[in-house]
């Protein structure tokens, strides 16, 4: 994938998880992108929105659904323009090792807010095994705690109640804000933190989750499937279904989140 909007250090982050995507589990995906091409670039009548979507599947012998990587740019009324870059990846039923979840949102020159996660799949109460196995043996926690460390930086409070519900105790969900800053910039906090711990994090996923085969019996699959199937379904009602009518009209909305839909209901 390109990145023709997204700044320079989110650019080089972005090339280069994909990069160790494709070289570590190249061999467990399709090699192309399988939407169609009118899903993987659209953009608005008048120009001002654009988009690009790149999904690849996981072959039938693999613990991977899919990996999905996206950009959205939007020109603002006021001048400037909001840019989201993501990538998530999702696993089948084969296993219940968490997903994998990063979206960088930029809206000025100045400010960021990042969502850095690997989302659980079973309820950490329930399966108090499963927090200690993910997120307290691993101590993910430090990539949180080391990001509010800085000055620019702050808890970000996202508006939708499910997407908190969603994600697990140790994700990063911050606002970084160099508006005020003299001596820093957004592009030093991206180089310097942001990436490494996004790194850091992808080859985590990479080794203990994609690839670390891990037996559920047929039960669980069932409870695991079904759980996956609404998350993503809900995910593009609540995330992309309310905001992709609005900025590329019904019929490519429509268009491009059927295609997805197809792949999150398989």
């Amino acid at each position: 994938m390109e990145f023709p909007y997204a700044s320079a250090p989110i650019k080089k982050l972005m090339v280069e998880l994909l990069s160790a995507v494709d070289e570590q589990l190249g061999s467990s995906l399709q090699q192309t992108c399988t939407l169609p091409s009118d899903v993987q670039h659209f953009g608005n009548s008048s120009d001002t929105a654009r988009a690009s979507l790149h999904l690849r599947s996981g072959l039938p012998s693999s613990q991977i659904d899919f990996i999905l990587g996206g950009w959205i740019h939007c020109k603002l009324p006021s001048g400037g323009a909001l840019n989201i870059t993501s990538l998530s990846a999702y696993l089948t039923s084969l296993t219940d090792a968490p997903h994998f979840l990063l979206e960088l949102i930029q809206s000025s020159s100045t400010s960021l807010v990042l969502i850095l996660d690997l989302t659980p799949r079973k309820d950490l109460i329930l399966h108090p095994d499963y927090l200690k196995t993910y997120y307290e043996d691993t101590q993910l926690d430090r990539h949180r705690q080391h990001l509010q460390t800085l000055p620019e930086v702050r808890p970000y409070i996202s508006p939708s109640l499910y997407i908190r519900a969603v994600l697990s105790p140790t994700a990063i969900v911050i606002t970084v804000d160099t508006g005020a800053s003299e001596s820093t910039n957004i592009e030093e906090i991206i180089q310097d933190h942001i990436s490494q711990i996004a790194k850091d994090l992808l080859n985590f996923w990479i080794e203990s989750c994609a690839r670390f085969v891990r037996d559920i019996e047929a039960s669980e699959r069932a409870y695991i499937g079904e759980r996956d199937r609404i998350i993503k379904n809900k995910t593009i009602e609540v995330d992309l279904g309310s905001s992709f009518p609005r900025l590329f009209g019904q019929e490519i909305a429509d268009r491009v989140l059927n295609a997805l839909k197809e792949y999150y209901n398989k």
